[in-house]
């Protein structure tokens, strides 16, 4: 089984010059290919997906990282501009960052990644997360992944958020936290429930273990996932990391579910 935050790694690495000349020995051997098989830019997606991805680099709601249609800019005191809903009703993580939408032309990465035992694709990911949410990275002093239940983890064989979790804390210098949150509860899948569903289902499924509580305790913390939807999920997480003393916590994705009139689609 695929350790969940790389435990299972010997203690030696090749220096990087010498993995990066044996990577392009490789590719001049086997060139790249994409997803479907047609010549790839980088990391295994199509040349023609990256010009098909949305990319979130407009305004965008600072506590929930929807996209606005134009830049509403800072509010009264001079906070930047959240969506009504979070005006509305606050969350437990104090913002959130998505590096693009999850549409057609991002899902079939995800989903490899996330049930395709393609965790070549995490760094890629970990890369866009670092450039869409470089203001809460820059804030952070430790990451974390969404955790799985053990039950699921073995299963798939690797947590898909430590994945991306992983390379992103090694490549910003932050502190990684692989096993600071877990899933104690086994929860159904999110797909296919309603905000309110997906709350229900996440309901006190999430805890810091007392011997982990020194590792959160007056930090700010940055969770990763690949997907976030209606939020519940990183709602719950933050929740726990809240009462276990984390100072803050954010939140930043591959890819945000768009939201039109209040709605989740």
């Amino acid at each position: 089984m695929r350790a969940e935050h790389g435990v299972f790694r010997s203690g030696w690495k090749p220096p990087a010059q010498a993995l990066a000349l044996w990577r392009a020995g490789l590719d001049l051997i086997f060139p790249p290919r994409g997803l479907d098989g047609s010549p790839t830019a980088a990391a295994g997606l199509p040349v023609e997906t990256w010009s098909r991805i949305h990319f979130l680099d407009g305004p965008v709601c600072d506590g929930c990282g929807q996209p606005f249609e134009y830049d509403l800019g800072p509010d009264l005191n001079g906070a930047a501009a959240r969506c009504a809903a979070c005006m509305a009703r606050p969350r437990a993580f104090a913002a959130a960052r998505a590096a693009c939408l999850y549409d057609d032309a991002v899902r079939d990465p995800i989903l490899k990644l996330k049930h395709a035992d393609r965790p070549d694709l995490a760094p890629l990911f970990a890369l866009w997360i670092s450039r869409a949410a470089r203001e809460l990275v820059a804030e952070a002093d430790a990451v974390l992944p969404v955790p799985l239940h053990p039950l699921r983890l073995l299963k798939r064989r690797y947590n898909q958020a430590a994945e991306i979790a992983r390379p992103l804390a090694r490549r910003e210098g932050l502190v990684y936290l692989p096993d600071a949150l877990i899933r104690r509860r086994a929860t159904e899948s999110q797909a296919g429930k309603s905000g309110s569903g997906r709350k229900r289902n996440v309901a006190a499924a999430f805890e810091v273990p007392a011997a982990r509580r020194r590792l959160v305790e007056g930090k700010r913390l940055l969770l990763i996932d690949d997907v976030m939807t209606t939020g519940a999920t990183a709602e719950g997480c933050a929740r726990a990391l809240k009462q276990a003393g984390a100072a803050r916590v954010d939140v930043a994705v591959v890819a945000r579910v768009k939201e039109m009139a209040g709605l989740t689609i």
